[in-house]
């Protein structure tokens, strides 16, 4: 799992997890429970949306390159023959 939490974060979604089941489902879920939903998330859910976001800022790179790279050839002097 390529994921590290704190343990305050890790209880900070567990007590969300337990939040929305309650509040969307209708549903009490214990602390385990939730616990097990989180451990889903991040080896299943978590790798997928971590990839887009890197594509994400490999594109947002790119852009910025290629506007740095217009910039600089402004800086080009003519050449007399």
């Amino acid at each position: 799992m390529f994921i590290k939490l704190t343990k305050e974060q890790q209880q900070f979604m567990i007590s969300d997890i337990q939040e929305f089941f309650s509040l969307e489902r209708d549903e009490e879920i214990s602390e385990f429970a939730a616990e097990q939903v989180l451990h889903f998330v991040k080896e299943k859910l978590a790798p997928h949306i971590y990839n887009a976001a890197v594509h994400d800022v490999k594109a947002v790179v790119d852009q910025q390159f290629a506007s740095l790279d217009d910039e600089i050839l402004t800086l080009e002097r003519p050449i007399k023959r």
